[in-house]
């Protein structure tokens, strides 16, 4: 007699996070939204979301990179980047010629709500830091700041090279790959990307989700 298919079922990893309990009753209402109800977070990365007519799955660190970098884009345009000053400015330590970079762009630099001085040779003084990034990685942020400035030099516009290091400083406050999601932020992030322009790819050009149609998937597993 066969044996029952069974044995092997309990090696496979439950999903990280599963939104069914939170979404029980706005489901329906949620169902008909572009990117649908959220309903689990798998290998700690991708969100997994059901519309009315089939499932979309999203990259939980694209979408949020690319959120946040709208917001910061969207403040600078409007009144400026909100600044919040440092109880403690931070030291960070540089190779000489990238601190001697980040100095000469430092008026350029609070106008997105970093606020460096130069702090002797190899080092710049954070005085400030955007709100919405002032409790990240400053030392992380203020290299890749230095060589976000190092790629593009004097040879594009000031705009894009402000623009590159508004998207540098986005990827740093983003929701990282890895980190478990609650219902309610699954939900959350869902909404926010559904009301913010240019949500459908990356800082970087990737696609933040792909959209898969139930008659799709029913054509995987033979059923049209």
């Amino acid at each position: 007699r066969a044996e029952p298919l069974q044995s092997g079922f309990s090696d496979f990893a439950m999903p990280s996070a599963d939104a069914r309990a939170h979404l029980a009753e706005p489901a329906q209402d949620a169902l008909d939204r572009p990117l649908g109800a959220a309903r689990a977070q798998v290998h700690g990365t991708y969100l997994i979301a059901q519309t009315r007519d089939g499932m979309v799955i999203v990259d939980q660190h694209a979408a949020h990179e690319r959120l946040v970098y709208e917001r910061l884009k969207a403040e600078r345009e409007k009144s400026g980047i909100a600044r919040q000053p440092l109880l403690l400015p931070e030291v960070v330590e540089l190779d000489p010629v990238d601190a001697d970079r980040l100095n000469a762009a430092a008026p350029d630099l609070a106008s997105l709500g970093l606020v460096i001085e130069s702090f002797g040779p190899g080092a710049v003084l954070v005085r400030e830091a955007p709100a919405a990034i002032a409790g990240g990685n400053l030392q992380g942020i203020v290299r890749d700041v230095a060589d976000a400035l190092a790629e593009h030099g004097d040879a594009g516009s000031l705009e894009r090279r402000l623009d590159h290091v508004l998207a540098t400083m986005a990827c740093h406050n983003s929701v990282r790959a890895g980190r478990r999601l609650r219902p309610e932020e699954m939900d959350a992030l869902l909404r926010e990307m559904e009301a913010t322009p240019n949500s459908g790819q990356c800082n970087h050009g990737r696609p933040t989700y792909v959209e898969l149609k139930l008659s799709d998937i029913e054509k995987l597993f033979g059923r049209r």
